[in-house]
């Protein structure tokens, strides 16, 4: 069954559990440099076994880390430790320009059990540690750690002997900055490593049956899926299911799911030479003018525009 929603002006929101290796085993470290909407329209709200760092260069934009939504504009960083939820997408008329930091926590020795990994490394890929989402340049930590990232990028511009070392410097320092500024009282102890996330239990719970419903969304969007097949994942009934997506998400699940599925579209078009009906069933649509009508109105362009 598909879906259609007059209100497609709601901010974009996808999801899935990214399993796409972005690093080298031997140095668990990359850059990409990124557009919205040159290079996508959007980047689907998604989770990975990685640490991100989104650095806007330019531009302004809507970021999104679990549950809270930021506006977010020149000079920001946004920080998605590993399991957290996270995504991001244009302002209406507006480009964004951002650098995407992608590293394992093995770079910093989160292998390696020593004070370091046991202190703040291990929690943090387990979801203990309280972290920022976002910094801002008003913020007292923006300055170190945006010197530091640039300092990165000059690293890796020319890459001169020892630059892997610089880079793991850098890293390090920034985490110790972040960690000086960090609630200490949020913290947790040796002990208490055990017990979980620092985040409420319900908050988790929220989180979690999110992640359930975006993962299921990925894996199934091709094919028919009903609101009473959502809120089944949750064991909500279909009108707490509808109340509860949107207060998790700001849209409707008709909405959300509709979007995604015009996201993939999109990026089917762009990237290989199938027909617009092809695509258009591939990605869950059986109408082809609604198909052509929903895209026009998400993207300002037609299918077949997409393509020139």
């Amino acid at each position: 069954m598909n879906f259609d929603n007059d209100n497609l002006t709601d901010t974009p929101l996808q999801g899935y559990h990214e399993t796409k290796k972005h690093t080298d085993s031997l140095f668990p470290f990359n850059i990409y440099l990124c557009t919205i909407p040159d290079d996508f329209p959007s980047v689907f709200l998604h989770w990975q076994d990685t640490m991100e760092i989104i650095y806007i260069k330019k531009g302004k934009g809507i970021a999104k880390v679990d549950l809270d939504t930021f506006q977010i504009r020149e000079g920001d960083i946004i920080f998605a430790p590993p399991g957290h939820l996270h995504g991001l997408s244009r302002m209406p008329h507006e480009r964004m320009e951002y650098e995407n930091i992608i590293f394992d926590l093995s770079l910093l020795g989160s292998g390696v059990m020593d004070i370091c990994s046991q202190k703040y490394l291990t929690p943090l890929k387990s979801g203990q540690l309280p972290f920022p989402a976002c910094i801002t340049p008003q913020d007292a930590l923006h300055s170190p750690i945006s010197d530091c990232l640039n300092n990165i990028d000059r690293l890796c511009e020319t890459c001169p002997p020892g630059y892997e070392l610089g880079i793991k410097s850098d890293m390090f320092r920034i985490f110790s900055v972040i960690l000086r500024h960090t609630d200490t009282r949020q913290m947790p102890d040796t002990a208490s490593l055990s017990h979980g996330s620092p985040l409420p239990v319900r908050t988790a719970q929220k989180i979690n049956r999110l992640k359930t419903v975006v993962d299921y969304i990925e894996k199934n969007y091709q094919r028919r899926i009903t609101i009473d097949d959502a809120a089944a994942l949750c064991g909500y009934s279909p009108s707490h299911f509808m109340r509860w997506f949107q207060q998790m998400t700001g849209m409707s699940f008709i909405c959300f799911l509709n979007r995604f599925r015009l996201e993939k579209a999109y990026l089917e078009l762009r990237n290989t030479d199938k027909s617009v009906l092809e695509v258009s069933q591939q990605c869950g649509f059986d109408n082809l003018s609604n198909f052509n009508r929903m895209f026009k109105r998400q993207f300002q362009k037609t299918p077949r525009e997409v393509r020139f």
